[in-house]
């Protein structure tokens, strides 16, 4: 007897249909950026003379390849020292059952349930007042403190599902609490930091209000404020606006589909705890 029903058939096309649904963005974005302006093609309808000018102009004017060079800056700094701090910081939360740790470990996740708008203006002028206005390490600093709860969260809950057999024989040969876990933890931590990485990579690099709100009025852009700069108050330049969404998610979407298959198994080990 086939196992292959009508319910299956019509399983396929339901899942081909939101295939499709998710696909159509994808496919507007990249027919319009190889659209030259004045194209007589409809608006969603392939162009009639695809063209790389749009690619050029929006490198060129738009300065994206100095953009670039400051999202990567801002998105590497900000992961690593994220990492550095979340793993250092969950690991006594979550092996340590004094009273303290529980309170320190619910005012982290704290952060999590209050909205960030609330924090926005406090936050802008701390920045003022320590001078980080339009410099990346102002940006550096907020993204990491916006980074914090949810990377200690997800490796708390990862380390509560960790034996601690490792750590104890580690004891027994007489390493330092800091040795053990540096040399024998954090590298059991590897599914859940590769998650937390392209996570927050994903985010950082997306970022838009934040390297609007800090950077205004300087030199330094990220790219996706590069891109925001070609609409005007006169008119907005789609065809440069599509290119340049194009040449900044090409370097995040390789990233992401590098390191995609560790982040199921970081957050199936997370939610084990």
């Amino acid at each position: 007897m086939s196992r292959y029903t009508w319910r299956t058939a019509i399983l396929e096309v339901g899942m081909i249909v939101v295939g499709l649904v998710f696909l159509f963005p994808v496919y507007v974005l990249f027919s319009l950026a190889f659209k030259a302006p004045g194209d007589p093609s409809p608006t969603i309808g392939l162009p009639s003379q695809p063209t790389f000018d749009n690619f050029v102009n929006a490198w060129q004017q738009g300065g994206l390849g100095g953009a670039l060079m400051n999202s990567a800056l801002v998105t590497v700094v900000t992961v690593g020292i994220t990492v550095l701090l979340a793993a250092s910081a969950a690991y006594p939360l979550s092996r340590v059952g004094a009273r303290w740790s529980k309170v320190a470990y619910a005012l982290f996740l704290g952060g999590l349930l209050l909205p960030a708008q609330l924090a926005m203006l406090p936050l802008y002028q701390t920045v003022r007042d320590l001078h980080l206005l339009g410099s990346l390490t102002g940006v550096i600093l907020v993204n990491i403190g916006t980074s914090m709860p949810f990377a200690i969260f997800l490796y708390a809950g990862f380390l509560r599902a960790l034996p601690p057999e490792y750590e104890e024989a580690a004891a027994i040969d007489g390493a330092s609490g800091f040795r053990t876990f540096w040399s024998i933890v954090f590298p059991l931590l590897k599914p859940i930091t590769v998650t937390i990485v392209v996570l927050n990579a994903v985010f950082t690099w997306n970022d838009f209000l934040t390297p609007l709100l800090y950077l205004s009025n300087s030199g330094n852009k990220t790219v996706t404020v590069a891109v925001y700069g070609f609409s005007g108050q006169f008119g907005t330049q789609w065809n440069l606006v599509f290119a340049g969404i194009v040449i900044s998610i090409l370097p995040i979407l390789t990233v992401y589909f590098l390191l995609q298959r560790y982040i199921v198994q970081g957050f199936a080990g997370g939610l084990k705890g």
